[in-house]
């Protein structure tokens, strides 16, 4: 099982970033691809365990990949361990999987109503590399099912994202600015959704 993943759009400048997973000799290991204006491959674990390759933009996919795979004796050895990692939520159906994401949406929707949002229409996807997306010229946004995994707090962080970006279409400081202004704590809640990205795999 190897390189499953899709690649998301540039967020604020050249970088471009999608989860992967690959079969290693220590088991299966799903890591951040960040594509970016650098020389050399860098990889890194975060505090709280992610694994995060950065590579040059022409890097080829399989390179990463194997990358990954002559280093995953050390990323084992310095992973956290399972008592350490958040568990998902119970999986639902799809009924209940739209009835908690529309209801995100809901809580968030009043934050940005004031400035003219229109409520978009919301369809569910499961997506392998990114928790959501706006489609601001037709009107609607897209939210992961994995969403419905992680906890309350997370999902309106990802609504409301995806809901700004109706006043935002980029991840320029506008963005960052509204975002700042309507939920202060949004950027606490996005470091503890890469806690949950084993749910974008599963």
């Amino acid at each position: 099982m190897r390189g499953q993943g899709r690649q998301s759009p540039p967020a604020g400048g050249p970088a471009m970033e999608q989860y992967r997973m690959v079969g290693t000799p220590e088991g299966p290991l799903t890591y951040r691809l960040v594509k970016k204006r650098i020389k050399n491959l860098n990889l890194r674990l975060d505090r709280r365990g992610e694994i995060i390759l950065s590579v040059p933009l022409r890097c080829p996919l399989e390179r990463a990949d194997s990358f990954v795979i002559e280093k995953s004796g050390w990323i084992v050895r310095h992973l956290p361990t399972p008592e350490q990692l958040p568990d998902l939520l119970p999986e639902v159906d799809r009924a209940a999987c739209a009835r908690l994401l529309g209801e995100a949406v809901a809580r968030v929707y009043p934050l940005v109503a004031p400035a003219g949002v229109p409520m978009p229409q919301l369809k569910l996807r499961k997506m392998k590399s990114q928790w959501g997306n706006c489609h601001y010229r037709q009107g609607y946004i897209t939210l992961n099912t994995a969403l419905a995994r992680c906890p309350e707090p997370l999902r309106d962080y990802v609504a409301l994202h995806e809901l700004v970006h109706f006043l935002h279409p980029d991840h320029g400081p506008g963005f960052y600015a509204a975002m700042d202004a309507r939920m202060p704590g949004w950027r606490k809640r996005r470091q503890e959704l890469k806690k949950y990205a084993q749910a974008l795999i599963l």
